[in-house]
C-alpha cells in the first residue's frame, strides 16, 4: 500500500501561519532559511507504534498564487487531524483567527469531524475519534 508521507501548507504570511498551526496544534515547525526558499518544516510528532491514528509531517511555503476566495468547491486533498477533544479545539481555531467551514458532525463508527479554515482559507479537517 502506497502513504502519504508528506503534507504542505501554502501560506502568504509564514509567520503568522507557523504561529497559527503551531499555537493551536503544538507542532513544531522550523525555518530553514532563505538559501532554501524559507521553506518551513513541520512536525507533528514522533511516530508511535501501534499508534491507531498514525499521522504524517510536512512543510509550510510561500503561497505562489492567490488565496482561496471561499465559496469554490473543494479542489485538492484535505488533510485532516486527530484531536482528543474537538469542542475545544474549535475554539481555538476560532481565536487565532480561523473559521467553521462545516459544523460538528458524528460520522458513525468514526468519531465527530468538522471542516475549518485557517487565516488564509486554507481548508483542513479536524477529527475527535470514538
Amino acid at each position: 500500500m502506497n502513504r502519504v508521507v508528506h503534507f504542505e501548507i501554502h501560506a502568504k504570511d509564514l509567520d503568522a501561519a507557523q504561529k497559527f498551526y503551531g499555537g493551536i496544534f503544538g507542532w513544531t515547525i522550523t525555518d530553514l532559511g532563505p538559501q532554501m526558499g524559507n521553506y518551513r518544516m513541520v512536525s507533528t510528532g514522533t511516530d508511535e507504534p501501534g499508534a491507531k491514528w498514525p499521522g504524517i509531517s510536512g512543510g509550510m511555503m510561500v503561497r505562489q498564487g492567490p488565496p482561496p476566495v471561499g465559496g469554490e468547491p473543494v479542489n485538492a486533498f484535505v488533510c485532516t487531524i486527530s484531536v482528543d477533544n474537538l469542542d475545544i479545539y474549535i475554539d481555538k481555531v476560532k481565536a487565532a483567527g480561523g473559521t467553521t467551514a462545516l459544523d460538528k458532525m458524528q460520522v458513525p463508527g468514526v468519531g465527530w469531524l468538522t471542516y475549518v479554515k485557517d487565516p488564509e482559507g486554507n481548508l483542513f479537517g479536524m477529527l475527535q475519534p470514538d
